[in-house]
């Protein structure tokens, strides 16, 4: 028998292994297998499948172990995984990677094994290649971790080098399993003392350690109101030592015994839906029932504040009383904190939430729990998509226009959203997607039939949907560029007198985006990146927002000696300053990458606003995003023209989006809300579709310039970028993949050209953008033909070094 095995590595293809006899009954498709790669490096491997016969032009080693007695994920996983691979120009290694949790890909660790067959003069060995010789002669084998810890020493490598060199010893690498089950220590009273009449003749007849009768009697009334006690909930209610319950221990009064335990505390599981739909919500959850029957996918268009969530309920009870599981996903792991709140309120333990903030081992928990079908509900971001659902009934997208759907760094580059149909249809189940602000290619494919269309026009409870004004910034010359406008001034002090709260909007974080020199106008730049260095007031300190290098604050001008600087623009953290000097009596906070870094920051923040503890909420994007406030009652989009101003084809989509997004946190319930844009070019086209809430208009005026131009959702984008340390080899190696595929493709390439910021962590980069036709087959001959240019170029020795990362569907 023989396998072909997927090993969590950027390999071209997956490579095959024999299986020795003593496992043929054990291997089985999804089940991980150690295997040896090169000379002795090992890999935990997943079984992709099992082939009849063995390669034509290699002999395969065999596989040393297979390391779970039944698979770990299904068959269904694994097609996703191909698909994901050749779809989105990666290797299935790359996806392993990305889907498996940390701690369910073993790691290798270097082993010394004493060889048996050595001899060495003491005299030839220094200290420490002595002292660690006789440990292994002594041992046979020894850890890295113990030979420092013999030798007192982090750098151990010089020492392990010359044992080697002289034959005493060699190297073999063990894997070693990093998921460790959580256990709690219990405590029980002994078999003997279970009997009334018994205990009562202890207690009666306790004479001495007055201290360990304390902790008895603590014991005994936990049991009464908890039924089982724990060692750590034992000590804290008595206030006893460890010493004191060893006594009871020894004495075989009370018993111990260690149990595995989940790291994620359990719900009851039950189902109480509380709430009635409006007749417009029911009207909505009808038609979705009916455009499921027919098509796999379904959009639900529903204005701000609609309850589309409420909406989500009702289909995953439906969902959940058919035995069936629902993924429910959201773009941001911020949103997670509400959405989840409102989820266990209806659903108990039958939900489970997942994402990147989770440890190691709480994700490995959550992944059994989902294979075995234990947990009927999933909540959350792109990376829940990879978990080994068993019977998949239903996929949520909510928010599905979010660009943050989109893996960037590292492959797979995939976009969840269009992966989330595609694994849905492995199973057979339906995918909802929903939004107040669908993207252009989702809108398009109902139009054009492909998917459902339900429209959701109405706010729920008969709430309007908010008045939005444009301040015109040029009315208010100062310099540098006001941050507020006097009449958004006066109207945060109208709502914080009205007892309401106020949403902030910048898309900026930090606390200025660049500064000048006032003599000879040099700017603090990133060494390794061209780009400007934002200013972190509260860190004091420089940052690069592309690849995270701090630097100190500049005092002195490097190119003139000046000492003066004047702080260009504005992020939140100056904004938030701002308002503290501006409203002093008001409570302010900031939610952004920088101030909710924690697993649950996002989540104590956001409690901190429903609760109204805070009044004046300033953020970016992540305030944005399908939050529910109902004391906000005014939002401020600080500086529009930062958002109107980016340079790619989706700018008008895109601000049209996150305008419309942030102006639904205003008067969700009873309040009319209010939004106001501080913006200085009024007669930008967007602003007229946001002011007024069209969509469709903007859709339409959408449609007519990506035909002009050839963007999706009429062609489909293949972004190929280039990245060297040496900008002329970068530049080199994109020319010959555009003269490699202009054959074929020349009429749809654009480039080579450099992007925007051209060198990022010391690398400079080019890219090639190709507009393809939407013919499957076309696409898949292109993306073949990218693979064969791409061996041809690093098969040369100047462009080995060069990296080329394709991206499909860049967003």
């Amino acid at each position: 028998m023989f396998v072909e095995v997927i090993i969590p590595l950027a390999l071209p293809k997956n490579y095959t292994w024999s299986v020795p006899p003593h496992l043929l009954d054990a291997v089985q498709p999804g089940v991980r297998v150690e295997v040896v790669l090169g000379r002795n490096k090992k890999y935990a491997g997943i079984v992709k499948r099992v082939l009849p016969s063995k390669p034509e032009s290699f002999q395969p080693k065999d596989i040393l172990n297979v390391l779970d007695p039944e698979p770990l994920l299904y068959t269904s996983q694994l097609q996703l995984w191909e698909w994901v691979a050749d779809y989105y120009m990666c290797s299935e290694g790359e996806v392993m990677q990305a889907a498996v949790p940390a701690n369910l890909k073993l790691s290798s660790e270097s082993v010394l094994i004493w060889n048996e067959a050595a001899g060495y003069a003491p005299s030839d060995l220094s200290d420490a290649e002595y002292l660690v010789t006789e440990a292994l002669e002594l041992k046979k084998e020894l850890r890295l971790s113990e030979v420092q810890q013999l030798l007192d020493a982090a750098v151990v490598y010089p020492v392990i080098k010359k044992l080697i060199e002289k034959n005493i010893c060699y190297v073999w690498e063990e894997l070693k399993q990093k998921y460790k089950v959580k256990t709690e220590t219990y405590i029980s009273l002994a078999a003997a003392y279970r009997n009334e009449d018994q205990l009562a003749d202890l207690l009666n007849n306790w004479s001495r350690a007055p201290k360990q009768m304390e902790l008895l009697l603590a014991y005994l009334h936990l049991v009464k109101t908890a039924g089982e006690v724990t060692k750590a909930e034992l000590l804290k209610k008595s206030g006893a030592s460890d010493a004191q319950l060893k006594g009871l221990l020894e004495k075989n009064i009370l018993v111990a015994e260690k149990r595995a335990i989940d790291r994620i505390s359990p719900l009851p599981r039950n189902i109480a839906i509380d709430f009635t739909l409006s007749p417009a919500q029911e009207k909505a959850l009808a038609a979705i029932r009916e455009t499921l029957e027919h098509k796999q996918v379904t959009l639900l268009h529903g204005v701000t504040a609609s309850g589309k969530t409420q909406i989500y309920i009702k289909l995953i009870e439906e969902q959940i009383m058919q035995g069936k599981q629902v993924l429910y996903l959201l773009p941001e792991i911020a949103l997670t904190a509400q959405t989840i709140r409102r989820l266990q309120k209806h659903f108990g333990g039958y939900i489970a939430i997942y994402h990147s903030k989770f440890n190691p081992n709480e994700r490995v928990e959550i992944w059994n729990k989902v294979k075995s079908g234990d947990i009927k509900v999933v909540l959350g971001a792109r990376s829940a998509l990879f978990l080994p659902f068993r019977e998949l009934g239903m996929i949520i997208t909510d928010e599905e226009h979010d660009a943050s759907y989109k893996q960037q760094e590292p492959a797979p580059r995939y976009h969840a959203r269009d992966t989330a149909i595609y694994y849905a249809s492995l199973f057979g189940a339906k995918v909802l997607l929903g939004s107040a602000t669908p993207s252009v290619e989702s809108y398009f494919n109902c139009m054009q039939d492909k998917y459902g269309l339900v429209t959701l026009a109405e706010r729920f409870g008969d709430a309007g949907l908010p008045a939005i004004e444009l301040i015109d910034i040029k009315k208010y010359p100062a310099k540098p560029k006001p941050v507020f406008t006097p009449p958004l001034i006066d109207a945060i002090q109208a709502s914080l007198d009205a007892k309401k709260q106020v949403i902030i909007f910048q898309n900026r974080r930090g606390y200025a985006p660049y500064q000048v020199c006032d003599t000879c106008g040099w700017i603090p730049q990133c060494r390794d990146c061209d780009v400007t260095l934002t200013y972190h007031k509260t860190r004091n300190q420089l940052v690069c927002h592309y690849c995270g290098t701090i630097y100190p604050v500049i005092q002195t001008c490097l190119a003139c000696g000046n000492h003066h600087f004047t702080q260009k623009n504005f992020g939140t953290e100056q904004v938030e300053e701002l308002l503290g000097e501006t409203f002093p009596e008001a409570r302010t906070a900031r939610m952004d990458y920088d101030s909710v870094k924690g697993k649950h920051d996002h989540d104590a923040l956001i409690k901190l606003f429903e609760q109204q503890r805070i009044d004046l909420l300033v953020g970016t994007q992540m305030v944005v995003k399908g939050l529910d406030f109902e004391h906000v009652n005014l939002v401020c989009i600080v500086d529009a023209d930062g958002i109107l101003n980016f340079t790619d084809f989706r700018v008008n989509e895109r601000a049209f989006q996150l305008m419309e997004q942030v102006s639904g946190r205003a008067g969700r319930k009873d309040d009319e809300g209010k939004v106001l844009i501080q913006v200085s070019n009024l007669q930008h086209p967007v602003l007229q579709f946001v002011k007024d809430h069209r969509y469709a208009e903007l859709f339409e005026f959408e449609l007519h310039n990506r035909k002009a131009f050839d963007y999706p959702p009429y062609t489909r984008l293949i972004r190929l970028v280039f990245k060297h340390r040496e900008k002329h080899i970068a530049e080199e190696a994109a020319h010959i993949m555009a003269q490699g595929l202009k054959t074929h493709f020349g009429k749809y390439l654009s480039g080579p050209a450099q992007p925007v910021v051209d060198r990022i962590r010391n690398q400079y980069l080019w890219e090639i953008l190709l507009k393809l036709p939407k013919d499957s087959r076309f696409i898949h001959q292109c993306k073949k033909e990218i693979h064969q240019q791409t061996v041809i170029i690093q098969s040369n020795k100047r462009y080995r070094a060069v990296v080329i990362q394709p991206d499909a569907d860049p967003v």
